[in-house]
């Protein structure tokens, strides 16, 4: 290779974060994104075709929201005392033994029992993947590094999902789902062996780990973090009363396919994909709250455009306004690590999603129960929620920038 061709390609690694345990984390995330995006998008689907009710469908979107909230701090706490590696171990191999109960499931009960397990990687280890790129790269860089990172999040959901659509396709609802699920432990078991081959421990196991209590961690949390966490509860109850629904709403209100659901959904992540890089960088140049804003809005105006859509034309439009939905997320992920202490910093991640997750739990049932009434109010409701989280953050947001 020659001197200029090196230098170019270390001026890209730079330009986009990359290192070298930044490298296995997004390995990590590519390869269980890809496989949990199999059947991900239409587990709703399938808890019907097991029997299940939709009052029962919101309290599977219930428990995974409690669950995402639960995992949080415990899993930021294994971050900060027993270091970055073994965590993502930890965790992928419990997710790991999730996926198997859910592709030996023969009746909707046991895919609760499923999701706890399941939830293992996308909530425990989700403070490691802060503290992987806080402690590789300095405050300048990062919001571009979580931008990457967000885009290994959605790539896997643009081919996984229109896969899944077609394996329930080909070989029905049961046997595709469980043709998935086999798919995604073995994925499981490559990234495992990654991450123990590869990963490179640079922060040791309780290297600057101090017991500090939980309220205290609370009580450290700087003002803008609190506001911001305020904001952005409020978004996320909105999005939890319908995210579970918009698959129904879609296949049996609108009269969709799964598979063209498979196919909007696809588009709602390339929208996603598109926009990460040009907003992780201009985060950086420019400040956080304006980007933030237009996330929280986009957020709020998603499930009013699937409702008002009479065409699959008009539904293509309003999955490009839910892929906007992710806009700011560089911007709001790299606020929270440079205001975290680089010691505790699992711990601050795992508190802000553990009370944010908490406070979105109630939502997919009352989403539920709400659908029962008319789906149409599902919709309503989630996006009112959504348009008071961004009044919030407007009127509380003069310190978010950072």
């Amino acid at each position: 290779m020659s001197q200029r061709s090196s230098h170019s390609l270390s001026s890209i690694r730079t330009y986009l974060g990359l290192h070298r345990n930044i490298g296995i984390l997004a390995v990590s995330t590519f390869l269980l994104g890809l496989g949990e995006e199999l059947w991900q998008a239409y587990l709703p689907k399938y808890l019907l075709e097991l029997g299940a009710s939709s009052v029962v469908v919101g309290l599977f979107a219930s428990l995974r929201d409690l669950l995402d909230g639960l995992y949080q701090y415990p899993g930021g706490w294994i971050n900060d005392r027993f270091g970055r590696k073994k965590t993502l171990m930890l965790f992928t191999g419990i997710a790991m033994s999730g996926y198997a109960v859910f592709a030996f499931s023969g009746h909707w009960s046991f895919l609760f029992a499923g999701l706890v397990l399941v939830m293992g990687w996308k909530s425990g280890a989700f403070p490691a993947t802060f503290a992987v790129i806080g402690d590789a790269l300095p405050k300048g860089q990062r919001s571009v590094a979580f931008s990457v990172q967000s885009i290994l999040v959605r790539v896997p959901r643009v081919i996984g999902a229109p896969i899944g659509g077609l394996l329930i396709a080909g070989l029905g609802m049961l046997a595709g789902m469980h043709t998935a699920f086999g798919i995604t432990i073995g994925l499981a078991a490559l990234v495992l062996l990654t991450q123990h081959r590869f990963y490179e421990e640079h922060r040791p196991a309780a290297s600057g780990f101090s017991h500090t209590p939980l309220k205290h961690v609370f009580r450290n949390m700087p003002a803008p973090l609190k506001r911001l966490l305020v904001a952005e509860a409020f978004v996320r109850i909105g999005e939890g009363l319908s995210l579970a629904f918009i698959i129904l709403y879609v296949t049996e209100v609108l009269q969709f396919s799964v598979s063209a659901y498979g196919t909007l959904y696809a588009i709602q992540q390339s929208v996603a994909i598109a926009f990460y890089i040009p907003s992780g960088k201009l985060a950086d140049m420019t400040g956080r709250k304006p980007l933030v804003a237009l996330t929280f809005l986009f957020f709020a105006l998603f499930p009013l455009a699937v409702k008002f859509s009479g065409s699959f034309v008009a539904l293509v439009f309003a999955f490009l306004v839910g892929g906007l939905k992710e806009f700011g997320e560089p911007a709001r992920k790299s606020l929270i690590v440079d205001l975290s202490d680089p010691n505790q910093v699992g711990r601050t991640v795992g508190m802000y999603y553990m009370i944010r997750n908490l406070l979105v739990v109630p939502a997919g049932t009352i989403g539920g129960l709400l659908w029962q009434i008319s789906p149409e109010l599902t919709m309503y409701v989630s996006s009112t929620v959504g348009i008071i989280g961004l009044l919030v953050f407007l009127a509380t947001g003069k310190s978010h920038d950072h």
